[in-house]
């Protein structure tokens, strides 16, 4: 449906609307920044509260299954105990739960306080998108939606530099601590500005109860299995194997009851709308290279290069910081071009970003990244205020908290298939490149006996009497630097792969309908 309405007669937003929008913009900023900002610290979270490597992935993955749960639900609950008891509601126990967990004293009380954190933050980001849907003019949407990029692409970027700065300097607790002064920013701007409205406690009774029964069980289990999958070896483990089931039948039974009862918890009918459904589509694979990109880099520059929170958050700051001068333009671009091709050439940036990284070798650290994390940072400013203006375009104000539940749940989603992906992706290749490198690296081959006689050499000069010894050191030498040329390979590999798929997102943004005069409420 195309937004065709003149909106030159609608009332500008007045001083109390851009409030509540600004105040809700910080609350989603908080909560996407929590999904990243432990990233950098997990080794130091683990130490302190005696968590194994393994375990210790719960940390992360308990907030990613409550948040991604929570989020659409958000639609159905607010209305419930109105929007402003709601949100006010969940700020604060957000904000209680993070001074929580900096407290924490084994990982079984970390796991559940970050769940908690996550399912009360996971409220703060779908709101924060209704909020600028349904408040703000059409013709003012886009800078709404610019503010609210700088919580959906910003806050991701900048949350491992954030974390890692704070675990250096003063603690791993201060990642929790950090929320503190936002939130405190977000009430004060929250409490006079939110229109007050009664509760409407009889809707609990009209629920779409199966259909958030089988919603919940669906996403906790398909976040769990993106989470845990890799380190589980996938389909190996019957765990993984028992949870994939799980979250295939309550899926499906969710998509039946949302398209057969009269009064669904998510109108998916909205996914048929061209603009809607293409812009969701670009939407998920925005995630996947959004949380990909801040996954593989920290991992990269940590694993191949050595670096320790605070260096490879330093590294990423080039992603994060840009953003933060260019999204406010936005908004005045897209008076003078079509979004569409600023969606496009916001991709198309973000794609060279990831092929400018396949040739990765040993000299390729944070000085060689400078200008792909440049070009990074400005095709992500370019892409989410047009495409979210684009996606919803033409959705009117009562599907607004469906639209907006959904638009945001695809996006966290995608973010885990696409690190998943990009995690499985790594293993499977380094292990292909190991094997292929392995062939040529023979005791058949000269080239191979001299290099590895010059070696034991060098170990005999460097106090190594034994000579066996010293050659079995040479063979474990030569074995971690195939291993580790692999790694180049696989990793470079992975950002080719990230770089392909940002290109479909492109084919997607080509093909919606450009609009006029903004997003909800337009008929």
């Amino acid at each position: 449906m195309d937004a065709t309405v003149d909106t030159a007669a609608e009332p500008r937003a007045g001083s109390n609307v851009w409030l509540a929008v600004m105040g809700s913009i910080i609350g989603a900023f908080i909560a996407v920044l929590n999904i990243q900002i432990t990233n950098a610290s997990l080794p130091d979270i683990q130490g302190a509260i005696g968590a194994g490597i393994d375990d210790g992935g719960w940390i992360s993955t308990s907030y990613l299954v409550a948040e991604i749960v929570v989020i659409p639900l958000t639609g159905f609950l607010a209305p419930v105990f109105s929007l402003r008891r709601y949100l006010l509601a969940n700020t604060v126990l957000f904000l209680a739960m993070s001074v929580a967990c900096a407290f924490a004293g084994n990982l079984q009380q970390m796991i559940v306080l970050r769940a908690l954190q996550g399912f009360f933050g996971g409220v703060l980001i779908p709101l924060a998108f209704t909020i600028t849907l349904t408040m703000l003019p059409r013709r003012q949407q886009p800078v709404g939606m610019a503010m609210f990029a700088l919580s959906a692409t910003f806050a991701p970027a900048i949350g491992p530099t954030i974390g890692g700065y704070l675990t250096e300097t003063y603690g791993w607790q201060y990642i929790f601590y950090v929320n503190l002064v936002p939130g405190a920013i977000m009430l004060a701007a929250l409490l006079p500005s939110l229109p007050r409205t009664p509760m409407r406690l009889g809707l609990l009774r009209e629920g779409d109860w199966p259909g958030i029964a089988t919603l919940a069980i669906g996403l906790a289990s398909l976040q769990t299995v993106l989470e845990e999958g890799n380190k589980d070896d996938w389909f190996g483990s019957p765990f993984i194997v028992r949870l994939s089931l799980v979250a295939a039948v309550a899926l499906t039974l969710f998509i039946w009851i949302e398209l057969t009862t009269k009064k669904p918890l998510l109108n998916l009918r909205l996914l048929l709308r061209r603009n809607f459904g293409l812009g969701s589509i670009a939407n998920v694979i925005l995630g996947m290279a959004l949380y990909g990109s801040v996954f593989l880099l920290p991992s990269y520059l940590s694993r191949m290069q050595g670096y320790n929170a605070q260096q490879v958050g330093e590294v990423l700051a080039w992603t994060g910081l840009p953003q933060l001068v260019l999204i406010p333009f936005v908004p005045r671009l897209m008076r003078h071009f079509d979004a569409r091709l600023l969606v496009a050439v916001g991709l198309g940036l973000f794609a060279a970003s990831c092929f400018l990284n396949i040739d990765l070798n040993q000299d390729y650290s944070g000085p060689q990244l400078l200008f792909p994390n440049l070009v990074r940072a400005i095709g992500q400013a370019l892409v989410m205020t047009p495409l979210s203006v684009l996606a919803t375009g033409g959705i009117e104000r009562e599907q607004a908290g469906s639209a907006s539940a959904m638009f945001n749940m695809m996006r966290n989603l995608g973010g885990s298939v696409g690190i998943a992906a990009l995690q499985t992706l790594l293993t499977r290749r380094e292990q292909f490149h190991s094997s292929v490198i392995t062939q040529t690296v023979s005791l058949l081959n000269e080239a191979t006996r001299q290099r590895l006689t010059m070696m034991q050499r060098y170990f005999m000069s460097t106090g190594t009497a034994d000579p066996a010894t010293a050659w079995h050191d040479a063979v474990v030498a030569v074995g971690r630097t195939v291993r580790e040329q692999a790694y180049f390979l696989a990793y470079g590999d992975t950002f080719c792969l990230m770089g392909a798929t940002l290109l479909l997102a492109v084919i997607a943004t080509v093909l919606v309908r450009q609009i006029t005069g903004g997003g909800a409420g337009a008929h």
